[in-house]
């Protein structure tokens, strides 16, 4: 019997030459980006509400100031990469040129109400690497799930798609399962939910330049 109600395909980051894209909406996404080329980083859906937007930099013991939004004003801070970015605030990307080896680190986004309260906290790890083009590495491609009911009531879903070094992560109505059963010669691109588990089940494929994510609506099997 199908298990499946629904299907939404989110494509979260690809890359073109030396342009890369990444969707890091998500608290703890992970970027990645071709030294010397141009990142764009989706913070946010959208930069343009009567809030204040503020963007840092980590570093161990300090935190630099890259940019703030604030009542439609952006500002861009004084800090070291100053003259190579740009925010896009009808879409909420950040636009990083010319990445340097140090442009790698952690990234923290924070917004605030009307009232100063802080709203929202979102970190992401931005890794810069060198790419070789004699050796290129290929993008995860738009992943597949599949799902059959088990004879004691288990799904089994797995996760297929095309790409170089892929890895899988798996969340369950957005939090990351701990309720499950991996059987003998499971791979990580498969799994088995528990008797009586249902919902809206994500897997995502992420490798050094992309990374894209499928959705299925989960229900109980018999």
């Amino acid at each position: 019997m199908e298990a499946v109600l629904g299907l939404l395909v989110i494509s979260g980051g690809v890359s073109h030459g030396l342009d890369t894209s990444c969707d890091a909406r998500e608290d703890g996404s992970q970027c990645y980006g071709a030294l010397g080329g141009t990142v764009y980083l989706q913070l946010i859906t959208n930069a343009t509400g009567n809030y204040e937007l503020l963007f840092w930099k980590a570093s161990i013991g300090t935190r630099t100031n890259i940019l703030k939004s604030k009542n439609h004003k952006l500002v861009i801070r004084n800090s070291p990469i100053k003259d190579r970015v740009h925010f896009f605030t009808n879409n909420g990307t950040f636009r990083l040129n010319n990445t340097r080896r140090n442009d790698s680190g952690k990234y923290l986004l924070e917004t605030y109400n009307t009232n100063g309260t802080l709203t929202w906290t979102s970190r992401l790890q931005l890794f810069i690497e060198v790419t070789y083009p004699s050796s290129p590495t290929a993008p995860v491609s738009s992943p597949q799930l599949y799902s059959e009911c088990l004879s004691h009531g288990e799904v089994r879903v797995s996760c297929s798609s095309g790409g170089d070094g892929p890895q899988y992560s798996w969340t369950l109505d957005g939090q990351t399962l701990r309720d499950t059963e991996t059987s003998p010669g499971d791979e990580t691109n498969t799994i088995t939910l528990k008797k009586g588990l249902s919902g809206d089940l994500t897997c995502t494929i992420r490798n050094n330049i992309s990374s894209v994510a499928v959705s299925k609506r989960i229900s109980h099997c018999p």
